[in-house]
């Protein structure tokens, strides 16, 4: 199971500055990552502890995977960043919005470095590119090396 975890304020999604965000909802975001795996499981929570504790959980219930969108706990949550980094399965930080482009305090994330790979800008189809990036992480993870010339048999 991939958790998809969406922060502070994602709630709100389709009617916040829809300028930055785009109109799709926090169900249509859900949706969108749900094209590309049908098992995933997503949390939405407004408080950091909350989120906390769910990534805690994660650690035995069967996730295989995280996708993670911190809203603004992205630029100082260390508690979250801790949490994540606990987490041995391929984690992803998304963004709908390019934060680069934006506010300079936005363009500084304490998750990205416990985080396989991170993903801004691309808007909802990022959360699709996401899922299919915690897919080729499981995928590179449980593949065989090749054996180099010479091996012993």
């Amino acid at each position: 199971m991939i958790l998809l975890v969406n922060g502070p304020n994602l709630s709100q999604l389709g009617s916040r500055d829809p300028a930055i965000y785009g109109t799709a909802t926090l169900a249509e975001v859900v949706e969108a990552a749900r094209l590309e795996h049908a098992d995933l499981e997503a949390f939405n929570a407004e408080s950091e502890g909350d989120l906390v504790a769910r990534l805690h959980a994660a650690r035995g219930d069967g996730t295989t995977g995280v996708l993670i969108n911190p809203g603004a706990l992205t630029h100082y949550s260390y508690a979250l960043a801790d949490a994540l980094e606990l987490l041995t399965v391929p984690k992803v930080e998304v963004h709908l919005s390019q934060t680069h482009a934006r506010e300079s305090f936005r363009r500084h994330s304490v998750v990205s470095p416990v985080v396989n790979v991170t993903i801004t800008g691309a808007g909802l189809f990022g959360y699709r590119l996401a899922v299919l990036a915690v897919l080729e992480l499981q995928r590179r993870a449980t593949a065989t090396p090749p054996r180099s010339p010479g091996a012993a048999r």
